[in-house]
């Protein structure tokens, strides 16, 4: 198979691309210095490799990030895939497309909502997560219109080695090694109260080429653990792996202006259409991203 990614170069991107490979497939990586709104270079590169796969990543993916600057991350995460969604259609209209959403989608829930399916009514609260759910309906107009083969994802957390420090598992994970290699013992922390159904990367890759292969058009996949954590409780994992006697300490220049309580997925319908489920063990991927980060 021939697969193109768009933000290949990124945490997920490079998983992906070494998934890809390995299970012999050739790749393409479409990375943009500044965003994927420039349709004339989407298309000279869908032209070049005629994919027949292609896997949407490029985003602005930092939800608090997307507080700050809610235009930029609109302008990338939607325009960005109205300009891939269009291009694929022009230029190779039999590939098939897999949009990379997210879990954030789903907003705030009551707790008798969990775990999420594919069902919940999204209600985002981070311009991020709006920019998403945006690009789902973009992508599933295109599917209704058009008959475009585009296929969406709805990863939960993902983490593993390799990750930026701004997202949480590997941030805490650098402050506590800098940290001990420096001297000092307490460690500034935002908000531990919310919860997450965290999942290995190297899983959530394997679940979207699964997903190219044998997802429907227009429709919404969870990619989930079924299993929330708690942030306060990975801080103490990820501490009793580097320095017990470390002091987390509340930060309030690194709390959100507000925060999804918990999110936990529910993974039936993937798992019913692909055979998919996590692999990788929690103490495994938490080992992974230390190493990484040491």
């Amino acid at each position: 198979m021939r697969a193109l990614l768009t933000g290949g170069n990124g945490f997920v991107g490079r998983h992906l691309a070494d998934h890809l490979r390995r299970e012999g497939d050739e790749v393409t990586i479409l990375d943009l210095p500044d965003d994927i709104t420039d349709g004339g270079v989407v298309e000279k590169v869908l032209r070049e490799a005629r994919p027949d796969a292609i896997y949407h990543l490029a985003a602005l993916s930092h939800v608090g990030s997307s507080w700050s600057d809610p235009s930029t991350v609109l302008r990338v995460n939607v325009i960005g895939s109205a300009v891939v969604f269009a291009v694929a259609r022009e230029v190779v209209p039999e590939a098939t497309t897999l949009f990379v959403s997210s879990a954030e989608v789903y907003g705030a829930v009551q707790p008798d909502r969990l775990p999420l399916d594919e069902d919940c009514t999204p209600a985002p609260i981070s311009p991020y997560a709006a920019s998403k759910l945006a690009g789902e309906i973009l992508a599933q107009q295109a599917v209704r219109a058009f008959g475009q083969r585009i296929v969406i994802a709805r990863p939960f957390n993902h983490v593993g080695p390799g990750q930026s420090p701004q997202f949480f598992v590997p941030a805490m994970a650098s402050r506590m090694v800098d940290a001990v290699r420096d001297g000092r013992r307490e460690i500034p922390v935002g908000n531990l109260t919310t919860r997450r159904d965290f999942l290995d990367v190297r899983d959530v890759v394997s679940a979207y080429r699964l997903l190219v292969e044998h997802g429907v058009a227009g429709e919404v996949y969870n990619i989930a653990s079924g299993v929330d954590r708690s942030m306060s409780d990975i801080a103490y994992e990820i501490r009793s792996l580097v320095d017990d006697s470390l002091t987390l300490v509340a930060d309030e220049t690194l709390m959100r202006p507000v925060d999804v309580p918990v999110l936990r997925g529910n993974a039936k319908k993937i798992n019913a259409a692909t055979g998919w489920s996590p692999r990788w063990s929690w103490s495994d991927t938490l080992a992974d991203v230390i190493a990484s980060v040491r």
